[in-house]
């Protein structure tokens, strides 16, 4: 992919103004006419006098508007950079005097770090954990993040609804959002989408083939594929195995054994819902086309990504925003996207789904720190989600998905048939010098399909690490 760098600033007139909700009283609750005052001699004792708060406060001056710049730093995903040009604008229009120093990139943790190391920080921040730099998990461990909890009692700007309310219940309540298990908010969540296997439902029309819903219903299928020269499974990176054995893990032991996993409790790489896990993965690399780990990299990940429109490929774990990435791709005539959960690892239980989403953050060290809350507040606008909307990007927004149409309806409705929800992540730590949990348990997914590493060697590693990591919880 083409790197690419949008600076932009937009500017606009400074006007005084008035928070929506704060204000001098309406100016039609005159005073009482002086006829109508009792004589001195016949006023009420003092204790029966109105209250001096009572009285029409016309010498009480308008609340100030927030006026200046705040410098926001985004990422620049699958959904592109249009979109932030655009709802940095809706946000000016809405918010006279403010200007908004727009910063957008594939790569935002390269512009911005080195001048975060000399102490000048962007006032908001969207760049999400799990990615390869790991941006956020640094600032999180160093703990320099602002608590976003005022945040999310705050009213959403230009509505009259808090902006607690307008988010989908469950999203505040993972260390996807409160990374410190500590109940107070630190990540907004941002763009989400499930993940899960992408593949050709034409294919699978063509064929005949049922969709699996179990790992022995899927070795069957890959059984099957093989014999006409089609491999079970790719993968564009090792970085997209976090949603897939997090859904893994979730569906393997239950939701108490995966905030286990994330919490690096001592043995649960060792233990049989782990192993289980593992295990999958390893017998997978068996079913995986032979030049999946050779372009399993970012110059090359697309190339795996077209061996399922080309239908050498059956399944690839991903994110939504894939049919978009992949828009211009050649494919066959009968190729349709297909989505569906990861199939469930105990008999008789569920799919699941890990239900990935974004995070924008306050460095600790932001100057305009109000400026930046009220764009955050922002975020949660019926505005601002339609903005993102128009490109794909899908805010979790309570209701939202009633206006959602085509490939998004097909990916948002996964829950809604049996499909089970999983969200979260590994908990943030004191730094760990050398390794990352992320290393250990995804990287060496490489290694365990062109087999130079066994999974008992892979099960040692994350072993160790992850011993690590919980010695350095706090």
């Amino acid at each position: 992919m083409k790197k690419k760098t949008i600076s932009v600033l937009l500017a606009a007139a400074m006007v005084v103004g008035t928070f929506a909700g704060c204000g001098s009283a309406p100016a039609e609750q005159p005073a009482a006419p002086a006829e109508e005052a009792a004589p001195a001699e016949e006023a009420a004792p003092a204790e029966e006098a109105a209250p001096a708060e009572e009285a029409a406060p016309e010498e009480e001056a308008a609340a100030p508007a927030l006026e200046g710049t705040v410098k926001v730093a985004a990422f620049e995903g699958g959904y592109g950079a249009d979109m932030w040009t655009e709802v940095c604008a809706a946000f000016e229009a809405s918010h006279p005097g403010v200007t908004v120093e727009l910063t957008v990139d594939k790569k935002i943790e390269d512009v911005i770090t080195p001048g975060m190391k000399a102490g000048d920080y962007p006032d908001v921040i969207h760049c999400a954990t799990g990615r390869e730099a790991g941006l956020t998990e640094t600032i999180t461990k160093e703990k320099g993040l602002l608590p976003l909890t005022d945040v999310m009692e705050m009213t959403v700007p230009g509505e009259d609804v808090k902006v607690k309310d307008k988010i989908v219940p469950g999203f505040l309540d993972t260390l996807a959002t409160n990374p410190y298990g500590d109940g107070v908010t630190y990540y907004a969540p941002m763009f989400y989408g499930p993940c899960g296997l992408f593949y050709d439902a034409g294919l699978l029309e063509e064929k005949g083939w049922t969709l699996p819903t179990t790992w022995d219903e899927m070795w069957e299928l890959g059984d099957k594929a093989k014999a006409e020269g089609i491999s079970l499974f790719t993968y564009p990176t090792t970085g997209y195995f976090d949603a897939f054995m997090y859904a893994l893990l979730s569906s393997a032991g239950g939701p108490a054994f995966f905030d286990q996993c994330m919490t690096y409790s001592e043995g649960v790489w060792e233990s049989e819902d782990a192993r289980k896990v593992f295990d999958i993965v390893a017998k997978l690399a068996e079913y995986t086309e032979p030049t999946t780990v050779a372009n399993a990299n970012n110059e090359s990940f697309t190339k795996n990504q077209q061996l399922i429109l080309d239908d050498k490929a059956i399944f690839c774990p991903n994110g939504t925003w894939l049919p978009g990435e992949m828009a211009d791709a050649p494919r066959g005539e009968n190729f349709k996207w297909g989505f569906t959960a990861i199939p469930a690892v105990n008999a008789g239980g569920a799919g699941c789904s890990f239900c990935w989403f974004e995070q924008m953050w306050i460095p600790a060290a932001a100057e305009n720190q109000d400026l930046a809350k009220e764009f955050v507040a922002y975020m949660y606008s019926d505005e601002a989600a339609a903005i993102f909307a128009s490109s794909n990007a899908i805010q979790p927004i309570v209701g939202i998905g009633e206006s959602l149409e085509g490939d998004n309806k097909l990916f948002y409705s996964v829950y809604d048939t049996g499909a089970t929800a999983v969200m979260g992540g590994f908990a943030a730590t004191a730094p760990v010098e050398g390794t990352t949990m992320a290393d250990a348990l995804f990287e060496t997914v490489n290694s365990i399909v062109s087999g130079d590493k066994t999974v008992d060697e892979w099960i040692a590693a994350v072993s160790e690490v992850s011993d690590k990591y919980r010695a350095a919880m706090e």
